[in-house]
């Protein structure tokens, strides 16, 4: 195929995606991901890791999981140069380093035949950050001096092992084996007898940098055996060997921190949901998203803009959330109004992340009640606005217990509905599959909205897995709905679930 001489070529990039974090991916890969038409990505990509691409990218995945065909190196050769020679902008995205057995070669060579720009960009390889994440310092002063990356399968139209194994037997440092788990008793038989010490020290990391990273340390002779006991060790997985491979654990890290092991459901909608899921995730916790509520703007903005082009009339705007904050400015510097606007009116947040958005738009809060609930809100307002007009910022639906207690304390009270909540109506399959098999941990529920859509989405199968809730209010409407919470957050915040989480995880281990 070649390019018509008046189409402008494309650009490929060959994109390393590191280990499996998804924030492990290197700034330049975000931005190259963030202009693609395409996406070509191969299955041991983390999913997340396509967030930083547009939406309107066409993300093409490239086989072996969920029933998809696996396409062959021929024909992503051949999609790479028929995109690129469409003008397409193609991210070929690889796990770990694309030069690192991605057969890198073969496609640089089709796309310079063809005279396909292109663009290299190298990612963190999973033998040196399995290494960080088991523990295992693949150099050491003492124990080694070199490493070696080394196939465990080579392609089979080779006539002849590449692989001196005399040398690599007697290699003065770490041996790291890529895609050797169903080969392992070939190639481990066959550096022993080259001369490798049976009790050399191994480790296999399997999901290295993942939730569900699982090391198995051994001897060089043992790597097979364990491999056939342990069946859930399996690829993606590298096998690490060398006198580097038994240093004492004490170096390890991963593993040991306190919410390893556990799976979490964060239930936020989606556009909010990376806060809480990231500060889970840094815990060591599997987390999963499935948005219970969705948030979008209202379809009827004329109470919105009449308050906007009032505001000045106002003794006080009241946020009671960051989604209240975000569409009503928003809103505010559409209509043509700049933040001058807000100049002699008080602001008040319900607690510490509305305030937090509030301060994205560089204001700051007058007034944010001790107890982050609209009754001490309202408490904390009450002496305030007695013959006063104040603004309520709200959602389509939720309590009416602020507005309420405000004109009970004399204050004029407009309510304007500057977002839409409402509850999702669609459901990840393997999520709902592995709640009902009781393969769920934890699910967190921080609104009252959010409890009652997920008691309408799960029903029974929300009782076979721990519920922790973010007040006591949510607390009840949950007890409303006949379901019991195992943790409830002290301060009503992101960081007061995952406290709750581990102070009920702290007190099961002391008990």
């Amino acid at each position: 195929m070649e390019s018509s001489p008046n189409r402008r070529l494309g650009k490929v990039y060959l994109v390393g995606a590191g280990p499996g974090d998804p924030n492990l991916i290197t700034l330049r890969a975000v931005r190259c991901l963030q202009q693609a038409d395409c996406v070509l990505v191969d299955y041991l990509v983390n999913p997340r890791i396509l967030r930083h691409a547009p939406q309107s990218a066409e993300i093409v995945r490239l086989g072996r999981q969920h029933g998809e065909s696996r396409w062959s190196q021929e024909e992503i050769n051949q999609e790479l140069v028929r995109r690129g020679s469409l003008g397409q902008v193609v991210v070929r995205l690889k796990g770990g380093d694309p030069l690192v057995f991605g057969r890198l070669a073969e496609e640089t060579r089709m796309l310079v035949d063809r005279g396909i720009p292109f663009e290299i960009v190298p990612g963190i390889t999973v033998a040196f950050a399995a290494g960080a994440y088991a523990g295992i310092p693949v150099t050491h002063s003492e124990l080694a001096s070199a490493v070696a990356l080394i196939t465990g399968q080579e392609r089979f139209e080779k006539p002849d092992s590449a692989l001196d194994f005399p040398s690599l037997a007697h290699f003065p440092g770490t041996l790291v084996f890529y895609m050797g788990v169903t080969t392992a008793q070939q190639w481990t038989t066959r550096l022993i007898q080259a001369g490798k010490a049976p009790a050399t020290p191994a480790a296999i990391v399997r999901c290295c940098s993942l939730p569900n990273q699982r090391t198995v340390r051994c001897r060089l002779d043992q790597v097979a055996d364990r491999l056939g006991e342990t069946p859930d060790i399996r690829p993606p997985a590298v096998v690490i060997v060398g006198p580097a491979a038994g240093v004492e654990e004490g170096f390890t890290w991963f593993e040991y921190r306190p919410l390893f092991g556990q799976t979490i459901i964060v239930t936020r909608p989606e556009h909010q949901a990376d806060v809480l899921a990231d500060r889970l995730a840094d815990e060591g916790a599997d987390v999963l998203i499935q948005p219970a509520i969705e948030i979008c703007g209202p379809s009827d903005l004329v109470a919105v803009d009449r308050s906007i082009a009032e505001i000045a009339d106002y003794a006080w705007v009241v946020f009671s959330s960051a989604n209240g904050v975000r569409h009503y400015l928003d809103r505010m510097l559409h209509c043509g109004r700049d933040l001058r606007a807000l100049g002699g009116v008080k602001l008040a947040c319900i607690g510490p992340g509305t305030a937090q958005a509030l301060s994205r738009y560089f204001l700051a809060a007058d007034l944010i009640p001790e107890r982050f609930q609209a009754e001490s809100l309202a408490e904390a307002l009450s002496e305030r606005v007695a013959g006063r007009r104040v603004l309520l910022v709200r959602a389509s639906r939720g309590r009416e217990v602020l507005a309420q207690q405000l004109v009970a304390a004399g204050g004029r009270v407009d309510q304007v509905v500057a977002y839409v909540s409402r509850d999702a109506q669609q459901v990840d399959p393997t999520i709902r599959k592995r709640l009902r098999q009781g393969q769920i941990d934890w699910v967190t529920v921080t609104s009252s909205a959010i409890a009652r859509s997920l008691a309408h989405l799960f029903g029974e199968d929300l009782r076979h897995a721990r519920l922790v809730s973010i007040s006591p209010i949510t607390t009840a409407t949950l007890a409303e709905l006949g379901y019991q919470v195992a943790a409830e957050a002290d301060t009503y915040t992101m960081e007061g679930v995952v406290k709750a989480i581990l102070d009920r995880l702290s007190a099961d281990r002391q008990g």
